[in-house]
């Protein structure tokens, strides 16, 4: 690796409240070998389980693993976590990415929840259908193309692993992608067994460096039942499949566990998108 003898320090926590914390802090370490092997500029990179506000505040970015989502989030409160958590993901806006459970947690509008239960953390405008795929026996694999893994010449970084072979437990999926609204999304407290994420307006210092814009989908699996447009009442394509990988600004979610792949690839691809959100935000 060169080096322009500039040592850059990155903090990267994962929450661990419950769920599959250890498996992404191990592909994270993994990933970390990989850009050693591609970066120019010497970086030392902090991987870190978050379990206190004090944890969180030391952090760059964050990971919100799969696991229970309602488990997640009860313990989040108990402990005084749920609104740091908010003020890191929709006031700071700093990079995190929601896996299975993290992506229900990281959504404006959760369905298939009764009023008063789990709390949302929101900073994705979308609604996720929680457990759509069914009970946990009916977990499974499939061969997902995600484009945004494919470098800017338009090959794959490890053609020997593709396509990624993701695992579904449980998982939701983006039912609907939402228009952002300043506040709460009041429209979806009209849908019945949804909850909705509280508004935090963004700081006005980061929303001077940091465009939120709409909702980007970065994966759908094919051949299954088609997301809800914006107006309710036409349905895309069935060929299109379901929503299972979306970003907005610097907040990712996928409906999958690349945590429990082995294969490290997105958490490269994530981890060069926190380099870049980390560094915009050093030099602005």
């Amino acid at each position: 690796m060169g080096s322009t003898g500039l040592e850059i320090e990155l903090t990267v926590g994962v929450l661990a409240l419950q769920g599959a914390f250890n498996e992404h802090v191990q592909l994270l370490r993994e990933a970390e070998k990989i850009l050693e092997a591609k970066d120019i500029v010497s970086r030392t990179w902090v991987f870190k389980e978050v379990r206190t506000e004090a944890q969180l505040k030391s952090c760059d970015a964050l990971i919100i693993p799969g696991g229970e989502s309602t488990a997640i989030s009860l313990v989040a409160q108990r402990c005084g976590m749920m609104e740091p958590l908010r003020d890191f993901v929709k006031v700071d806006r700093k990079p995190t990415w929601g896996t299975c459970a993290g992506l229900i947690l990281l959504a404006e509008a959760a369905n298939q929840t009764k009023k008063g239960g789990q709390e949302l953390i929101g900073g994705l405008d979308v609604r996720v259908n929680r457990n759509h795929f069914g009970r946990q026996i009916e977990s499974f694999q499939a061969n997902l193309d995600l484009p945004f893994l494919k470098e800017a010449d338009g090959t794959d970084f490890d053609a020997i692993n593709k396509p990624f072979r993701a695992i579904f437990i449980r998982a939701p999926i983006v039912e609907k992608v939402l228009k952002h609204v300043v506040g709460v999304q009041k429209d979806e407290e009209k849908v019945d067994e949804t909850v909705v994420a509280p508004s935090r307006p963004i700081d006005d210092q980061v929303a001077k460096k940091i465009h939120l814009g709409d909702v980007e989908v970065l994966g759908t699996l094919p051949g299954r039942a088609a997301a809800v447009k914006e107006d309710e009442t036409k349905k895309l394509d069935a060929e299109a499949g379901d929503i299972i990988a979306v970003r907005q600004a610097n907040v990712f979610g996928t409906s999958f566990h690349p945590e429990l792949t082995g294969d490290p690839r997105i958490h490269v691809w994530w981890l060069e998108q926190v380099v870049q959100a980390v560094e915009r935000r050093r030099n602005s």
